[in-house]
């Protein structure tokens, strides 16, 4: 549905190029309005289909599992880093 504001607002600035007088700057304003609502349309759709993606959602085990290799990497590395 966002898709007709943007075909208005090209239709307004089209018949905006194609006039003149005092319908041009009501033209120029509906299609800066048209395209707002278009922008704002793309957007909500946009965060309405979530945008992430799910399959890199870590589970309990995998989460635990980096925790554990990031502990032992700490552990190795203060046994290294440590002034003698």
């Amino acid at each position: 549905m966002h898709w007709l504001f943007l075909l208005l607002a090209l239709g307004c600035l089209f018949g905006a190029w194609a006039l003149s007088g005092w319908v041009v700057p009501l033209l120029l304003v509906a299609a800066l309005v048209l395209f707002i609502a278009w922008l704002l349309g793309w957007a909500a759709n946009q965060a309405s289909r979530g945008g992430g993606n799910e399959s890199r959602i870590l589970g309990p085990d995998e989460l635990r599992r980096l925790r554990e290799q990031s502990e032992a990497r700490k552990a190795a590395a203060g046994d290294h880093g440590a002034p003698h």
